[in-house]
């Protein structure tokens, strides 16, 4: 969320910025709710200023016997109460205007960020290894899972409807173990605080990443007025909301297991086939919580403590830097990782590694006393997966896969297979 007196004082950059969005924004346009906003303030003040000058006149008046004079004067004092009160719900009505205004608006890309419409104006950073060649047979990871027996789409229908999947035996086995491997990788080599956090969070939780208002029609809600997680980004971020934290304790890093759960609103015959898009998957995720200095280079280590997870697994990847029309609504820059998939013979996103600058701080009130000991500011955020498990294991079927339809487990994931080396139909 911007603030309205940085807007003010850059109305150039902001509506720049927007251009470069693709976003309908005008600096003008909320400068004239923010100066409806001031201008209405500043007559309660003068209000209140001649209210409290005419309690004084009172006392004055009847001091003086001016009986006609103070019963004047009280007259005043009850219609400029009345005023006041009713110009009091008149200014939470203005600033709730502004609010919203500003709380619709994307973030503004950095100016390295490449401008376009779509993924077709994403920019190549960069490659890892090659990919396999496993000819014209290789199969797409739901044709491996249901001739194994093991990815039952059907069933998953009859319980929940489309969009969902389930898993048996060794490909279920196989996810538990991915998540459980990316979970050690973070933790122990890329120094994340593992969090359980919770599954169901409130409005003000998806306010503060960005989620609300604008995007409720993709989550889920609950009869009582929560909301299902769409990424554990939402209270892993929250975790500082409302806090002024101490500087020297920053960056914090914290990583999370958890199903995640997205209505595909908008999504209609993309990815019906397969496990690419569900309502629900599980993602381990990735957020950082630093100061505004260090947070670009925080994205790149980000970015590669996920990519890390794929070179251990052998998975050739490219990385993507999204351009101005592709990024989400709270990132200043993202990167895209794709793994290269054979059954479909494409790449496809299995991580997306962004930096918020101050823009959910703003809205989570999420500050940092700076090293001065005195002054306050906002932290920046930053969140990506780390990675996305179910798609992780689509990766795994698809670049593993034998011509006799078994899955050949990554050395890696070995020890949480229990020392199982190859996935194979139950006889």
């Amino acid at each position: 969320m911007f603030d309205i007196k940085w807007i003010r004082e850059n109305p150039k950059a902001f509506n720049e910025g927007m251009k470069k969005r693709g976003f309908d924004a005008d600096a003008s346009q909320l400068l004239a709710l923010d100066d409806a906003r001031r201008e209405h303030i500043a007559k309660l003040q003068d209000a209140q200023t001649r209210r409290n000058a005419a309690s004084k006149e009172i006392g004055q008046a009847m001091g003086s016997g001016d009986t006609d004079k103070a019963e004047a004067l009280k007259a005043e004092v009850s219609e400029i109460k009345t005023l006041i009160q009713n110009g009091e719900e008149e200014e939470r009505k203005l600033i709730a205007a502004l609010n919203d205004a500003l709380s619709a608006i994307p973030n503004i890309p950095l100016d390295d960020v490449p401008e376009g419409e779509d993924e077709a104006g994403n920019v190549l950073y960069r490659t890892h290894g090659e990919a396999p060649n496993l000819g014209n047979n290789a199969k797409e990871h739901f044709e491996v899972g249901e001739a194994l027996g093991e990815m039952d789409f059907e069933g998953a229908a009859g319980l929940s409807g489309s969009r969902f999947v389930v898993l048996k035996n060794g490909i279920a086995r196989l996810e538990r173990a991915l998540g459980q491997f990316m979970l050690d990788v973070h933790t122990q080599d890329h120094g994340y605080t593992e969090v359980s956090p919770p599954l169901l969070v409130r409005d003000e939780a998806l306010y503060g990443t960005g989620q609300l208002p604008k995007f409720a029609e993709d989550l889920f809600k609950t009869t009582d007025g929560r909301w299902l997680i769409p990424t554990a980004e939402v209270p892993l971020t929250n975790l500082v909301r409302e806090q002024i934290l101490d500087g020297n304790e920053l960056p914090l890093r914290f990583t999370a297991l958890t199903p995640c759960f997205r209505s595909e609103a908008g999504s209609a015959g993309r990815d019906t086939r397969g496990m690419l898009r569900q309502h629900q998957f599980q993602k381990v995720e990735l957020v950082s919580i630093t100061k505004p200095e260090d947070s670009l280079d925080e994205l790149e280590r980000m970015l590669d403590s996920a990519e890390t997870v794929l070179k251990k697994l052998g998975i050739h990847f490219r990385t993507m830097t999204l351009c101005s029309g592709d990024m989400g609504f709270s990132a200043r820059k993202t990167y895209d990782i794709e793994a290269w998939l054979p059954g479909q013979g494409a790449y496809r996103e299995i991580s997306s590694c962004s930096v918020c600058g101050d823009f959910q701080a703003r809205r989570m009130a999420a500050r940092y006393r700076m090293d001065d000991g005195k002054s306050i500011g906002h932290v920046h955020t930053l969140n990506g997966s780390g990675v996305a498990t179910g798609r992780a294991l689509i990766a795994v079927i698809e670049n593993y896969q034998n011509p006799d339809g078994s899955i050949t487990v990554p050395d890696v994931l070995q020890p949480y297979m229990g020392g199982m080396t190859k996935i194979e139909k139950v006889s």
